[in-house]
Order: C-alpha cells, then sequence, then structure tokens
C-alpha cells in the first residue's frame, strides 16, 4: 500500500508536487485513518506563510530524499477521516474522525488521553505543539457535528473558534479605549471577503459599542456588503473615506505590509494593531518602522486557555456552540448561502485549488473541498 502526499515548497508556495510514500505496518497503538475530505480556504494559506513562525510544518514532517527535508514542507489542513485500521484499543475500525491533517491520502496517528469524546495524537513530534490542533473529535458524539453540513463544518468550524475568540479578544479588552466619549469605535478588517474576516464580523456586529469597516479588493466589495456584518465595506484605497482621527482598531488578515503601514501612518488615533494571517502572501511583510503601535499576533489558543480558565470547559463549549449555532444558520440560508461548496478530487484537483486559494482569485462565496483520492 501506499499513502499519497501532497507537499509544498516552503520558499515557493506556488511550487507544489504530489508523492507516494510506501506504507509501513502499523506499531502497537498506531492507527491509520483514511482522510475523507478537509477543507482548504485562505485560513490554510495563512498556516504555510507563518509555518516556520508558528510551528505549522511541524505538524506533518515530511518524509522525503536526502537534501529536500528543509525544502518541503504539508500544510495542515481540517476536514474529515474514516479509521482503515487499528492497533490501538479504544479507537475501532469504521470512526469518523474531525480534526487537523496532512493533506494525504492517509495518515498514521498514535492516540493518547482517549475519551468517548475523541483523543490527542500522542506521536512525540507533536508533543510540544498545541493541543488544541492534536486533538481529534468522534462524529458520533461530537455536539457539533451534523451530516447534512459536514463540508461548512470543515470549511468554517476552525476558521469560526479563531473568529469568535477574537470577538472575545477585543471585548475582553475593552475595544482597547475606542469607544470613549460615546463615540463607537472602529474596527478595520482587512481581507473582508475571507472567511475568518466575515465570521469576525458577524460577531463584532452584534456589539452596538463598535463600528465594523471591512476593507476589501474592488471585486469582492459586493459580496462583502450582501453579508450584512460590515457597517460600511471599502476598498483598500478608499482609506480616505474615514476621518484619521477616528479611534479605530486593526485586526489584519491580509498581512499586507503596504496597507498595514498606510493604515498606521493615516490613523492618529488607531490603539491596537492585531495581526491574524496572511492572505496577501506576495505582500507579507514586517511590523517594523511603523507608526502607532506595534503590531501584535493574536494567537488563538491563548485567549481559548484564558477562558477556560474564566469559564471551565463546560462553559466554554457552551458559549461557544450556541455562538457557532446561530452562525452556521446564517452562513447557510437557502435564500442566500454566505458559502457555496464546490467538491475537488485527485492530485490535479488539489493542486489547481492550492494555486486558486494561493493567489486570492475565484468567487468569494466559494468554499472548496478537497481529497486527493
Amino acid at each position: 500500500m501506499t499513502t499519497q502526499q501532497f507537499q509544498v515548497r516552503k520558499d515557493q508556495l506556488a511550487t507544489t508536487r504530489t508523492v507516494q510514500l510506501a506504507d509501513t505496518p502499523l506499531a502497537d497503538g498506531e492507527i491509520r485513518v483514511r482522510i475523507e475530505q478537509f477543507a482548504y480556504t485562505a485560513n490554510n494559506i495563512t498556516y504555510a506563510a507563518f509555518g516556520e513562525a508558528m510551528n505549522y510544518w511541524q505538524f506533518f514532517p515530511v518524509a522525503l530524499e536526502p537534501g529536500d527535508e528543509a525544502a518541503w514542507g504539508v500544510v495542515p489542513v481540517w476536514g474529515f477521516g474514516v479509521v482503515e485500521q487499528t492497533r490501538c484499543d479504544g479507537v475501532a475500525v469504521g470512526e469518523r474522525l474531525y480534526g487537523y491533517w496532512p493533506i494525504a491520502s492517509h495518515v498514521v496517528l498514535t492516540p493518547a488521553r482517549t475519551s468517548p469524546e475523541g483523543f490527542f495524537d500522542g506521536a512525540p513530534h507533536r508533543a510540544a505543539l498545541h493541543p488544541v490542533y492534536n486533538h481529534y473529535l468522534r462524529c458520533a458524539v461530537d455536539p457539533l457535528f451534523e451530516p447534512a453540513t459536514e463540508a461548512l463544518q470543515a470549511l468554517l468550524r476552525p476558521l469560526f473558534l479563531t473568529a469568535w475568540l477574537i470577538d472575545d479578544f477585543l471585548t475582553d479588552n475593552d475595544f482597547f479605549g475606542t469607544n470613549r466619549n460615546g463615540q463607537r469605535g472602529v474596527m478595520l478588517l482587512s481581507s473582508a471577503s475571507s472567511k475568518t474576516a466575515f465570521a469576525t464580523a458577524a460577531q463584532l456586529a452584534q456589539r452596538p459599542e463598535v463600528e465594523v469597516v471591512g476593507l476589501t479588493s474592488p471585486g469582492n466589495v459586493a459580496f462583502c456588503e450582501s453579508l450584512g456584518v460590515y457597517s460600511r465595506v471599502l476598498t483598500y484605497d478608499q482609506l480616505d473615506e474615514l476621518p484619521a482621527d477616528v479611534p479605530c482598531v486593526y485586526v489584519d488578515f491580509a498581512g499586507n505590509g503596504a496597507l498595514r503601514k498606510a493604515i498606521h501612518s493615516r490613523f492618529t488615533a488607531l490603539a491596537y494593531s492585531c495581526s491574524i494571517g496572511g492572505t496577501h502572501v506576495d505582500q507579507l511583510a514586517g511590523g517594523r518602522d511603523l507608526a502607532g503601535p506595534r503590531p501584535v499576533l493574536f494567537f488563538a489558543p491563548a485567549q481559548a486557555k484564558k477562558r477556560h480558565g474564566d469559564w471551565g470547559a463546560a462553559g466554554f463549549n457552551e458559549r461557544m456552540a450556541t455562538a457557532w449555532d446561530a452562525f452556521i444558520a446564517r452562513v447557510n440560508n437557502p435564500a442566500q448561502p454566505w458559502v457555496v461548496v464546490q467538491h475537488h478530487r485527485g492530485p490535479e484537483a488539489v493542486r489547481a485549488a492550492h494555486a486558486l486559494v494561493l493567489g486570492g482569485q475565484g468567487d468569494a462565496r466559494l468554499g472548496h473541498m478537497l481529497s486527493l483520492t
């Protein structure tokens, strides 16, 4: 048996290849999972763009020819798999799992801390990585799992959790003092058509103390406006339509260095600069030599850990589930769905979808669900 694996050049994300890896027999305690389908969004491009800085390449290290190890990596994805072989007590063949996968046909996991709800991958190379990415859920008992909306769960659940935590972080910090003296603070969201951005906007739109302004390219203005979660939508060259002294927070999903510099230079009352992602891969830049506050990278698991401490696991999960149900009902509105799912199968289809998402091309309303086999 062989496993297909889709790899990208770490230093040239547009360069890809699909390799065949010989399967080895399972050791005691291991399982082999067939990866049935996974989502591919701008969030995955962020994983690649920040792969070294945030250790995303370390989750699924590649087995390569000598000399290749530093050049190629596997982009992690969220989706669904089915246990095909098992040598682990408590995990049965045929179980359907939701979690964090490589772009591959199969993967070997080492279940640890097994519970009725799921397990963690106990592989040594993942021991130091954040547990939120190492946790696999059994779909049969997952309270958020609905077979009818499985694709939307893969596409939006990890993005929604990040968005929900961004909203909570900003609220927890009183929007960094931008909503003072009866004035609403302005939350500036770049890459407003991206799924994480509009999920964040959907949460912030419920906060009467702030105004949510989406920043996007001209071709995505109509889509962003149709969602009804932005107070207003501006193109990247329309920053001068906002007063320079408006108290604001920049929530940066694009990672575009020129845009960040323009925002920091124009807005004299910029209270906080929150760096989330890097959807504009070809225009990424650091945060040095900027006017105003230093950009701070938002790490969702840190806010999740804080709230687990504040609310307990049950309270955290209850709040998140309530917000998720309300969000997915809006996304899945038959009259005007926010996301239209497209399914793609096979190595060439995966390569094409990667190129499309990497280039920021295509219809913002589409959601790509992929499978290598």
